[in-house]
């Protein structure tokens, strides 16, 4: 039952820690967007390409809030839950099944 405990916690740190990249990843790009930056720039156009997939449907669903775009900070609370509602979890199993 170890072999799975371990598996289990394997997965686990992985997806934290990419989840972890993924959400820098979005305050690094929300910090550019302040800045005005050159679109033709290789940095942001891979952090455009990384990071709208996921926030183009938060902006759609919610709209321009006064003005301001929420869409980054509503998906890195999307992804704190993910951190500490599954992947706990699946920490907790882990120490569980060893």
């Amino acid at each position: 039952m170890f072999v799975f405990g371990n598996l289990f916690h394997a997965v686990a740190f992985i997806l934290d820690s990419i989840l972890s990249i993924y959400m820098w990843i979005i305050i690094i790009s929300a910090l550019i967007s302040w800045v005005n930056p050159d679109p033709y720039n290789p940095i942001v156009r891979f952090l455009h390409t990384v990071t709208d997939p996921v926030l183009r449907p938060v902006r759609k669903l919610l709209g321009m809030a006064m003005g301001v775009d929420i869409s980054p900070l509503i998906v890195i609370l999307i992804i704190m839950f993910i951190k500490h509602f599954i992947i706990a979890s699946l920490f907790d199993i882990a120490s569980k099944m060893r």
